[in-house]
């Protein structure tokens, strides 16, 4: 296999010098001994400079046809773009390997040639040699053109094939990179959170459960059935047993007997005992969950305690907060929300950073900036995904994004939008509104979207409706909350400046009937140094949402779960 490759990697470094060509212009792959589509259909000429120049490439047929009995026709792509290469086989070259299926995977060999004119490429390839086929079985499962993305979802180990989910991915990978970019460039830490928590950030309880104690006790049931627990008839016989042999050793002892014996004896002894150590702890297993006081008994869960995945890294990135002054964390995070809606993901992505001594109005223009750079990153960096997205699916998708980038976001108390609310007469809620609600997504679309018509920051929410660590404001009415609103989405981001005063926070923690002792280390940052301090949270799937201009959560990450779905 050595040599192969060997050999390979020696006739790619000849093809170009063979050719007479710009050698200069043909971009290889480091780790994989072809060139990436992208680097020869991507470039601003798209290609015809690299005419000429020979090449490998691999990727899997998206379409293919026979022209007559001389030449097969194919479009390859191999996810590096959105865009596909036409490939010109000759018959003789690919005998009597079948080629045209969507979704066989080739990787060939031969020379970009200048196709004819008036086609709409500016390049083919004419393919010289096969070198690898990855054949296609008769029923493909995503081989139409045109799928729905609810049938796609039933297959999502095929479903990154396709031209919207590859781009969705690409778009996807973009709008992480920029968040590291971002957050590196302004001095920002990355700190990696824990997923399996004991604290419950939200305070909501909608909390998927981390134990062992179902297996634990299915393994126990099973292995009391092949080996019963001792009987009582049996710990009565190895007591006795034990008192025999303990009354020998004092038998021995007192009649001086040889040393011998006597540690023989002894040893006996301390067997038996042994014996009956662990037939007593067995006598003492009990099938099913271990309980105590008739409550579910957590010490003898993994943790010795209850255990969760996280709803959120924010409480534990505090810690970090209160030491390296600016980070953020970014990873996925759980809910166990029974909601079956085209905005809700049982396990998403949240990017959460944290500001030391930064007040609300840092918190908001941190967040105002991060997500005019990701817009602005997804123009320079993803404009040829992101024009695919726009034809396919929301026509203002770029707009949207170039809207956003270039305009200063608008701001307003909770107060001031509810009062904007109230004199909406063109539309009538589904949810009433007055002060004191939770603003509902049809709330804050309205706001983004017919009144200001650009992304909107809410803050000073009742504290009701607000989370324990959000620090009270003067009036003891709002916390020091807010929200950017973006079209098409609604919320995008959720903020606040960190409550940093030891006495409120604890009165927050009772007002809200929470147990004390979960937080009792939360409550050591204010204890010891405590600081003033900011953060937000963006959900990363609905910033997918935003930029795409897709309808379903669902398809903006790679592998949804939501109620009654975790596939793979």
């Amino acid at each position: 296999m050595g040599t192969q490759e060997e050999s390979l990697a020696t006739q790619m470094d000849c093809m170009a010098v063979a050719s007479g060509a710009d050698t200069a212009g043909v971009e290889w792959a480091k780790y994989s001994k072809r060139v990436l589509i992208r680097k020869i259909v991507g470039r601003p000429d798209g290609g015809h400079g690299l005419v000429g120049q020979r090449v490998v490439v691999g990727g899997w047929v998206k379409t293919g046809r026979e022209q007559g009995k001389n030449f097969v026709f194919l479009e390859v792509n191999d996810g590096s773009c959105p865009t596909n290469l036409q490939v010109l086989v000759d018959c003789s070259v690919a005998s009597d390997i079948h080629l045209t299926s969507t979704g066989t995977c080739i990787m060939v060999e031969g020379e970009l040639k200048q196709p004819p004119e008036g086609t709409k490429q500016k390049v083919e390839l004419k393919v010289e040699k096969i070198l690898e086929v990855g054949a296609v079985e008769p029923k493909y499962p995503i081989a139409k053109a045109k799928l729905s993305m609810e049938y796609l979802r039933g297959f999502m180990h095929l479903r990154p094939r396709t031209n919207t989910i590859s781009a969705v991915a690409r778009i996807r990978n973009a709008l992480a990179y920029a968040t590291h970019t971002f957050f590196q460039n302004h001095g920002f830490n990355y700190i990696q959170t824990p997923i399996i928590t004991t604290s419950d950030c939200e305070g909501a309880g909608e909390m998927f459960q981390v134990t062992t104690l179902f297996s634990e006790a299915d393994r126990l049931d099973r292995e009391l059935k092949e080996n019963p627990p001792p009987s009582a008839a049996d710990l009565e016989a190895t007591k006795f047993l034990v008192k025999e042999k303990g009354d020998r050793v004092s038998d021995l002892k007192a009649n001086q007997a040889d040393k011998s014996e006597i540690v023989a004896a002894v040893s006996e002894l301390r067997k038996s005992k042994d014996q009956l150590l662990k037939m007593e702890e067995r006598s003492r297993l009990k099938p099913g969950i271990p309980q105590k006081d008739g409550k579910i008994d957590f010490s003898q869960d993994f943790f010795a305690r209850q255990a969760f995945l996280t709803v959120s890294g924010q409480l534990q990135v505090e810690t970090y907060v209160c030491a390296l002054s600016s980070v953020y964390t970014f990873g996925p995070t759980f809910r166990a929300e029974n909601s079956h809606t085209s905005r809700h993901l049982a396990e998403f992505w949240m990017v959460e950073p944290e500001i030391a001594f930064a007040d609300l109005h840092d918190d908001m223009n941190c967040a105002e900036d991060y997500v005019k750079f990701l817009c602005q990153w997804l123009l320079d960096n993803c404009l040829d995904d992101m024009e695919f997205m726009s034809k396919m699916f929301d026509k203002t998708a770029i707009d949207r994004l170039r809207s956003v980038a270039n305009t200063s976001f608008a701001r307003i108390t909770y107060t001031e939008a509810i009062q904007l609310l109230e004199k909406v007469t063109d539309k009538k809620f589904d949810n009433e509104v007055e002060w004191g609600i939770d603003l509902a997504s049809e709330h804050e679309r309205y706001l983004t979207e017919e009144i200001f018509k650009k992304p909107v920051i809410v803050y000073n929410y009742p504290k009701d409706i607000k989370a324990f660590y959000m620090r009270v404001n003067d009036d003891g009415k709002t916390v020091a909350a807010m929200d950017v609103l973006v079209p098409k989405v609604g919320e995008l981001i959720g903020g606040s400046q960190r409550e940093e005063r030891y006495d409120v926070i604890v009165n927050r923690i009772q007002e809200m009937g929470l147990p004390r002792e979960p937080y009792d280390w939360y409550l050591d940052l204010r204890r010891y140094g405590t600081v003033k301090h900011a953060g937000f949270g963006l959900g990363f799937e609905r910033m997918v949402l935003f930029a795409t201009g897709l309808e379903n959560i669902r398809d903006a990450i790679p592998f949804p779960r939501y109620p009654g779905r975790a596939d793979l």
